[in-house]
C-alpha cells in the first residue's frame, strides 16, 4: 500500500522541530522546493502503484513517493550505499527534515533497495525530462545551444580474467547446489567442494602469467586445463540436477520454493559459465583473443569492453553513455549505448532528442572530432541547426579550414570543452564513476538518477546566483 504524502508531525517532536529548522544545509535547502513539484511525485507514485494491481490500496504500508524521491536524490548526491543511507537518515536531523521522515522510523536498507528498484529506467527518464521542464519554466535552460559527448561508466565488477571468471562460475554453481542439497533427502545430491583446488589453480596461473618463457606458458596452459576440467565437472552436475528437477526425480524433503529459487539461479548462470569455458579455450589454446559475445562478468553480463584511447586506462569495463547538455549545465538527455559504437552514430540521436525535448532544433550544436562527418553536418543543418561546430579530422580543405577559424566556431569549441567538466562533475560529486545497481536496467537507473540529481543542483545554483545578484526578489 502506498502511504499518503501528507505527513502529520508528532506532538512531542514539535519543540525539537523548531530547533531543527534552524539547521541549514547549503546543498539541500535550495533543492527542497524543487522536489515539491507535484508532477515529480506523481511519476514516482504511478511507478510504485504498478508493482501489482492492488498495490495502491492494499498490503503493508510502503515508503511514500515523496520520501522515495528525496531519498534517491540524497543517496546519489552523497554517493552512499543503501546501508549508509539508512545509518545517516537515522542519525542526522537535517537529512530527516529533507526526506520528510522527521520523528518517524526510517526504513531498513533492504527496503530502500527493493523500493528504488521499482523505479524503472523509463520512469527515471521521464523524471529527468520533468526536471528539464522545470529548468525551462524557470528560465535556466532555453535549448538554444547543445553540446554532446560520450564517456564510459564502469560496471561494478572486478577486473575480468578467464581464470577468475571460471573460479566465479564454480563458486556460484557449487553454492546453489549446496543449498539444493540441504533441501533434499540425505545422499540424494552429493556436492564436491572445489574451493581449495580452484584457489591453487588461480595462484598457479597468476604466477605463470608473470613470465613469457615457453616453460611458463606451458605451466599456465596446464593449470588452465585443470581449472577448465573442474568447471566442466560442476557444470555437468548442475545440468543433471536441473534435468532431474524438470522430470520430478529430485528427492526434495524441504521447502520446494527454496529449491525452485536455486534452480532458477543455476539456469541463469549455466549458459554464462559455458560461454566462459568456450572463450577460455579459444584464447588459451586457439590464440583468439577477440571472441564475439565475450562474457566479462557472470553477475553483470551486460558489461562491455570500451577502448577510448586513454594511455593510463586502455581498457574500461562498463557501458558507453551519451551526455547531452544545454545552457547552465543542464543535462537535457542521456543514453546508455550498446557496445562500443563510434561517436559519429550518436550525433543525430542527440539532435533529434533535443528537438523532441524543446520542440525545436538548437541554434548551435557542437561536439568533439569524434562526432565529425560530412553526413552529420549536413543532416544537422537540414533539421534547422544554424551553426554546426564539428572540428574536422585529418587534412582540411581550404574552405573548411577558413570556416573553423571564424570567431563563432572557435567560441563554440571553447563552450564545448565545458562538457568535459560536466562529465567529471557527474562522475565524482554525483557518483557516476561506477554504477553499483545490478543488471542492465539497474545500470540505466543509476546513470539516470546521477543525471537527475545533477540537474536539480544546477537549477538550484542558478537560482542562488540570480538571488545573490539581485535579479530575483
Amino acid at each position: 500500500m502506498i502511504n499518503s504524502t501528507s505527513h502529520q508531525s508528532w506532538l512531542f517532536y514539535s519543540p525539537l522541530a523548531k530547533q531543527a529548522v534552524l539547521l541549514k544545509d547549503d546543498l539541500l535547502d535550495p533543492v527542497d522546493q524543487l522536489l515539491e513539484d507535484p508532477a515529480l511525485v506523481d511519476l514516482v507514485q504511478q511507478c510504485l502503484a504498478a508493482r501489482s494491481p492492488a498495490s495502491a490500496r492494499t498490503g503493508r504500508p510502503g515508503i511514500p513517493p515523496d520520501r522515495v524521491l528525496r531519498c534517491c536524490v540524497m543517496k546519489h548526491l552523497k554517493g552512499w550505499s543503501f546501508r549508509d543511507l539508512e545509518r545517516e537518515l537515522r542519525s542526522n536531523l537535517v537529512y530527516r527534515r529533507f526526506t520528510r521522515f522527521d520523528a518517524e522510523v526510517t526504513p531498513d536498507f533492504s527496503t530502500f533497495s527493493r523500493t528504488f528498484a521499482l523505479l524503472t529506467p523509463q520512469v527515471t527518464e521521464q523524471i529527468n525530462q520533468r526536471v528539464v521542464g522545470l529548468a525551462r519554466e524557470q528560465g535556466v535552460a532555453h535549448g538554444r545551444k547543445l553540446r554532446t559527448d560520450t564517456s564510459v561508466v564502469e560496471s561494478n565488477v572486478h577486473y575480468p580474467t578467464d581464470s577468475s571468471l571460471l573460479g566465479d562460475g564454480i563458486r556460484v554453481l557449487s553454492r546453489s547446489l549446496e543449498r539444493i542439497a540441504a533441501e533434499c533427502k540425505d545422499g540424494a545430491l552429493n556436492v564436491v567442494h572445489h574451493g581449495r583446488a580452484v584457489k591453487y589453480r588461480l595462484l598457479e596461473i597468476a604466477r605463470a602469467a608473470k613470465s613469457l618463457t615457453d616453460a611458463s606458458k606451458q605451466r599456465m596452459r596446464d593449470s588452465y586445463k585443470k581449472l577448465v576440467g573442474l568447471t566442466r565437472s560442476v557444470v555437468r552436475q548442475a545440468s543433471e540436477v536441473v534435468e532431474q528437477w524438470r522430470k520430478g526425480r529430485l528427492k526434495v524433503v524441504g521447502k520446494f520454493l527454496r529449491v525452485e529459487a536455486q534452480i532458477d539461479q543455476v539456469r541463469h548462470f549455466l549458459p554464462l559459465v559455458e560461454k566462459v569455458i568456450t572463450q577460455t579455450k579459444e584464447r588459451v589454446w586457439g590464440g583468439n583473443c577477440h571472441v564475439e559475445g565475450k562474457v566479462l562478468s557472470l553477475f553483470e553480463p551486460h558489461t562491455e569492453v570500451i577502448r577510448k584511447g586513454k594511455a593510463h586506462k586502455p581498457n574500461e569495463f562498463g557501458r558507453l553513455v551519451r551526455i547531452d547538455e544545454v545552457e547552465n549545465g543542464i543535462v537535457s538527455a542521456y543514453q546508455v549505448l550498446t557496445g562500443n559504437p563510434a561517436d559519429t552514430t550518436s550525433w543525430m540521436p542527440a539532435i533529434e532528442q533535443h528537438q523532441a525535448c524543446f520542440g525545436r532544433a538548437p541554434q548551435m550544436a557542437t561536439g568533439d572530432r569524434g562526432f565529425f562527418s560530412d553526413k552529420n553536418q549536413r543532416a544537422a543543418q537540414n533539421l534547422g541547426v544554424k551553426k554546426v561546430a564539428l572540428p574536422g579530422r585529418g587534412r582540411l580543405s581550404v574552405k573548411r579550414a577558413k570556416n573553423q577559424k571564424e570567431r563563432w566556431f572557435r567560441r563554440a569549441l571553447r563552450w564545448r570543452a565545458g562538457c568535459e567538466a560536466t562529465i567529471s562533475t557527474l562522475k565524482h560529486p554525483f557518483s557516476m564513476l561506477r554504477a553499483t545497481y545490478k543488471t542492465d536496467p539497474g545500470f540505466q537507473r543509476y546513470v539516470g538518477w546521477c543525471v537527475i540529481t545533477k540537474n536539480l543542483f544546477s537549477i538550484a545554483r542558478y537560482q542562488e546566483r540570480r538571488r545573490s545578484n539581485g535579479q530575483v526578489h
